[in-house]
């Protein structure tokens, strides 16, 4: 009778072992940040929700429109996370930016706006800002690697 039972032999001696191991380094390298990738996108639907969440949607026109154009952006920003990180962590810094201009929109785009469509705003761009940082300290840390 035929020995068919698979047996594992050792791989240090593939001939493509070192090529395999780079790809794999290559393919996890930009992943360090992963856990961030959810948090961006949930932090952009809810960007885009909030004037129907918040209920500012007839007390502020102008400011719906708004957050549904920065949050499909976050929304965005996060999917390119996801899909090419390596490309896309350096615009981790318009995350932050992004955030930015979130804690000051209510008063540049809104008109006269309340506390809770302030609060709302603060709290979104400080989030931003704050998952753009982690992002973009990841990726330097990743890209000082040697």
């Amino acid at each position: 009778m035929a020995n068919v039972s698979p047996t594992r032999g050792d791989m240090t001696g593939h001939p493509d072992a070192s090529e395999m191991r780079d790809r794999y380094a290559r393919v996890l390298g930009g992943r360090d940040v992963a856990l961030v990738d959810g948090p961006v996108f949930l932090l952009g639907l809810y960007c885009a929700a909030s004037p129907w969440i918040v209920h500012y949607t007839a007390s502020q026109p102008s400011l719906v429109t708004h957050n549904l154009i920065m949050g499909i952006a976050i929304g965005l920003l996060a999917l390119g996370f996801t899909r090419a990180p390596e490309r896309m962590y350096g615009l981790s810094w318009a995350m932050c930016a992004i955030g930015v201009w979130m804690i000051i929109s209510p008063w540049v785009v809104g008109e006269n706006p309340d506390a809770g469509v302030v609060w709302n705003n603060i709290i979104i761009g400080a989030l931003a800002v704050i998952l753009g940082l982690v992002c973009a300290g990841t990726a330097a840390k990743a890209s000082s690697k040697p």
